[in-house]
């Protein structure tokens, strides 16, 4: 737990965007009786400013090469570093997840899993409130889906102090409100790696798949290391499994002295929930290391980042 614990640390000092703050960090405004959940990392891990985000968000999209899949994209796995790092990455993911949508495979509601940074807890916390603002604008919770997923587990919950000040799924709203305007999301942060909780979780998103179109979005990076040669072997080691849609090999290569994923339960939940619906083998969009665009970075710090979709049978 130390070492997992010092690396999640040294990669939210490490690789928190440079932008400037602009104003005070707020946890929740009301407006006409809503709950409304500001994106507290806007201004550190993206721009603060709405023309500057839109602009990068939109760039990273249309520079994403486009990708030929067949059937709705069902679940997705993204990075959530600072966009100057993972951000180019992320574009793949939400460029295949935009065209899919265009082709006639829009959801109704998006479902972005992400874990915590700053120490684990029992169960699925997914965020309460009505919406969640961004520089972006609003974009609202879905309450109907949050009460969907919470009626049959205890594991699942709505609970936002986990997600408080935690960029893993916030940092993927964004991309979500360019890919997808208009469509609701749920916002959960994954506590542990207990199999009882990923069975909850899975069985919870199949129900919710059964009453409406959803995408699970799995935000997470890929392994840190200072060795650059190590970091990118390994990456392309663990996306054959992603593509092989072998999420228990995935499972018993991690450990928390060789995170593959430092969101390994939104990758295995993603991965699952794509399985039961039909899907036989992941596409792997684009993978990228920091080090390849930071080479200044290599044996001091390196991080992972790949990008890919698991598509249903039409």
């Amino acid at each position: 737990m130390l070492v997992f614990f010092l690396l999640t640390v040294m990669t939210s000092i490490s690789f928190s965007a440079t932008f400037s703050m602009g104003g005070g960090e707020r946890e929740m405004s009301k407006k006409s009786d809503k709950v409304i959940r500001e994106a507290l990392g806007a201004g550190r891990w993206f721009p603060g400013g709405q023309r500057e985000l839109g602009s990068m968000v939109q760039g990273y999209m249309a520079d994403a090469g486009t990708a030929e899949l067949s059937g709705p994209i069902v679940s997705a796995i993204a990075p959530h570093a600072g966009y100057v790092y993972s951000g180019k990455v992320a574009g793949y993911t939400f460029r295949a997840i935009k065209d899919n949508a265009a082709a006639g495979h829009r959801p109704e509601t998006v479902v972005v899993l992400g874990l915590s940074h700053r120490g684990g807890f029992k169960g699925v916390a997914l965020m309460d409130g009505d919406i969640v603002k961004t520089p972006l604008g609003e974009v609202e919770i879905d309450k109907e889906a949050l009460k969907e997923l919470t009626a049959g587990s205890s594991r699942i919950f709505a609970d936002y102090a986990p997600h408080s000040g935690e960029h893993s799924a916030e940092n993927e709203i964004p991309f979500v409100q360019a890919a997808l305007p208009g469509a609701k999301i749920v916002v959960g942060i994954i506590g542990d790696h207990d199999s009882k909780t990923l069975d909850d979780l899975v069985t919870a998103l199949e129900g919710l798949s059964k009453k409406k179109k959803i995408l699970v979005v799995a935000s997470t990076d890929m392994l840190h290391d200072a060795d650059y040669e190590l970091v990118g072997r390994t990456d392309r080691a663990t996306l054959k499994k992603v593509a092989l849609m072998d999420y228990s090999g995935i499972e018993k290569d991690w450990s928390y002295s060789k995170q593959i994923f430092c969101g390994l339960a939104p990758v295995v939940a993603a991965m699952r929930y794509a399985a039961l619906k039909g899907c036989r083998k992941g596409t792997v969009l684009y993978y990228r290391n920091s080090g390849d665009d930071f080479p200044e970075g290599r044996g001091r710090w390196v991080v992972g980042y790949g990008a890919a979709v698991f598509t249903a049978a039409e």
